[in-house]
């Protein structure tokens, strides 16, 4: 079983771990959206602190971490491009896997439980952005139905924005 909870203090030192093994994946892709210093331990301690932390389990096992945030994204105020949207929306960063899960359909499943969890919350509309040369979040982000607005500026870098508007 697979479910998506919120992040405990006690889970702060192992999704630093699962953050730590998604930069590495990256390098191995061949590029670099997270830098040696972000995220790190204290993002997330911080992302836990303002429970925007979230955990995704299976069979309760600690498999994934990723950050929900329902307050907006400053960095998403101006976009070169258009969102579709200007409903108040969930925003989705910090999407990591342990390596042990990878293969199995995780990132899925995740964007179907933050799906499920902005409708309990009565959010019908998500953003997220990502670096350009992660092709595979790319690919992710399109088969999970989420349409490329255009290019925000994310932590000094111009990243591609993406959102859907939840059915």
């Amino acid at each position: 079983m697979i479910s998506l909870e919120p992040a405990q203090a006690g889970d702060v030192e192992a999704c630093a771990l699962i953050l730590e093994e998604g930069r590495r994946f990256q390098r191995e892709q061949g590029f670099v959206q997270w830098t040696d210093d972000y995220p790190n331990i204290d993002t997330v301690r911080q992302d836990v602190q303002a429970e925007t932390g979230y955990v995704l389990r299976v069979d309760g096992r600690l498999a994934g971490y990723l950050s929900i945030g329902f307050s907006g994204d400053p960095d998403y105020a101006e976009i070169k491009g258009s969102w579709r949207s200007d409903a108040p929306y969930a925003v989705v960063h910090r999407m990591a896997f342990s390596g042990k899960f990878r293969g199995m359909g995780l990132a899925q499943a995740a964007f179907g439980a933050v799906e499920a969890l902005c409708r309990e919350r009565g959010v019908q509309y998500i953003r997220v952005d990502t670096d350009f040369p992660n092709k595979r979040m790319q690919h992710i982000l399109a088969k999970n139905g989420f349409e490329q607005c255009g290019v925000i500026l994310f932590r000094g870098s111009e990243k591609l924005a993406y959102d859907k508007i939840l059915p």
